[in-house]
């Protein structure tokens, strides 16, 4: 009997075959890629685990243009911001702790002469008492601004963007700390956070009347490009060139001022990082006929 097959049946067997073998061939050709995409993939786990571990510095291979590589580079990024705050947080932890430990030696040292001495002459225990609230303020001081500077520091986001007429925050700043003002005629608009500039404008005008003696001088004028900016100048003894940078480093104080009138070192570094925030910046500059010109400069509205 001879066997009877069903038409096609060996054209089908055929195509599969086909098919078999084209499976084949292309998981042999692409092996390779899935393997160096896993591999990739792989150390890139690796790498993220042990920036988790406690390896801040480490960063993971960028190489390449697929989207392994753009996770790669966005990790790297992330790396980098997450290890500049923790750096940062570190630093201002360690110097606030340094830092605290002045007021709080002069603190005990002053309440103790108070308990040894009470029979003491009121003019004493007087002058005790003020050295006590001087001390207790200037602990209050580096509180606030090592708050201030860690809430700065770790908010990615811009400030609220409102307008702000500098010539009445000047006005209001100046006459609190008796600095002469010279504002043009009408307004001076920004867009930011009306709390963060005044603060960054108190803080000058502050230092300057700390470190620069009585002639005190607050100038908004505009600038060019679109720029707004805001000067506060003093007659003290000015700033060495090479330390015009140092200054804004946090805790940084020149030679001789390292306790000058209850001063801690952070005012000038928050106000880099609240004009920095609003999308400008702050220099120190020589001031003509002696003394030194903080500059303030701003994108205007």
């Amino acid at each position: 009997m001879v066997p009877v097959r069903a038409p096609g049946w060996g054209r089908g067997v055929g195509m599969v075959a086909v098919l078999a073998l084209l499976f084949a061939a292309i998981a042999i050709g692409a092996f390779p890629v899935v393997r160096r995409l896993t591999r990739r993939l792989e150390a890139l786990k690796q790498g993220v685990e042990r920036f988790g571990a406690g390896a801040l510095h480490h960063r993971v291979d960028e190489g390449g243009r697929d989207e392994v590589a753009a996770v790669a580079a966005s990790f790297n990024r992330a790396a980098e911001r997450v290890e500049g705050l923790v750096r940062a947080n570190q630093s201002l932890l360690a110097n606030a702790s340094h830092e605290l430990r002045s007021p709080l030696a002069r603190l005990k040292m002053a309440v103790a002469m108070m308990d040894d001495d009470s029979g003491c002459q009121p003019s004493r225990r007087d002058q005790l008492r003020r050295e006590i609230h001087t001390n207790i303020g200037e602990l209050d001081a580096l509180v606030e601004e090592v708050l201030m500077a860690s809430r700065l520091e770790s908010q990615s986001a811009a400030p609220e963007r409102e307008p702000v007429e500098l010539v009445a925050v000047g006005a209001e700043e100046a006459a609190r700390l008796e600095a002469d003002l010279h504002a043009p005629d009408g307004p001076l608009t920004v867009l930011g956070d009306e709390r963060l500039l005044r603060r960054a404008l108190r803080n000058l005008l502050e230092n300057a009347r700390r470190y620069g003696g009585d002639q005190v001088e607050l100038v908004l004028q505009r600038g060019a490009s679109g720029r707004v900016q805001l000067r506060v100048c003093d007659r003290g003894p000015g700033v060495p060139p090479d330390m015009r940078e140092r200054i804004f480093e946090p805790f940084f104080r020149l030679p001789g001022h390292a306790e000058h009138a209850g001063g801690v070192g952070l005012g000038l570094s928050l106000v880099r990082q609240i004009a920095e925030r609003h999308g400008g910046g702050v220099r120190c500059e020589a001031r003509e006929g002696g003394g030194s010109c903080f500059v303030i400069d701003l994108p205007a509205a």
